[in-house]
């Protein structure tokens, strides 16, 4: 089996040394052999598991979260198709909460907006935003 220098996994899976670095620290990523001279190596299903990092990440996905992914996918005989669908959902309840409250932010934002006259020429001394933030 081909071993993989740090350097070559980062160039592989598109990430820094120093990210894989953190990704081992943190348990994500197996703990590398060391050559004869120090030089921490991985085997192939590294480039695999940081891919599958990469993509958790971009959905969203704490680094917590793919930890237990990447458990699941370990023991997967031990495990349900429900528990993997459990995480997701969990997910997309929370950016769906998130989504709600950036909605209400925005239409409370564009009302003040809105009523601001914006003119250049007047001093900000009346303006309608100030006003509103500092009104109770």
């Amino acid at each position: 089996m081909k071993m993989l220098q740090i350097g070559q996994l980062a160039k592989r899976s598109g990430v820094s040394g120093d990210t894989l670095r953190f990704y081992e620290k943190v348990g994500l990523l197996q703990p590398a052999a060391r050559s004869e001279s120090g030089y921490r190596l991985y085997d192939e299903d590294a480039v695999s598991r940081v891919h599958f990092i990469i993509k958790g990440k971009r959905i969203g996905l704490t680094l917590e979260e793919i930890q237990e992914l990447l458990e699941i996918r370990v023991e997967a005989t031990q495990h349900s198709c429900a528990e993997v669908k459990g995480i997701t959902q969990k997910k997309l309840d929370e950016l769906d909460e998130k989504i709600a409250e950036l909605t209400e932010i925005r239409a409370a934002l564009k009302k003040l907006n809105d009523a601001c006259c914006g003119h250049v020429d007047d001093d900000a001394s009346h303006c309608s935003i100030l006003e509103a933030l500092a009104s109770e």
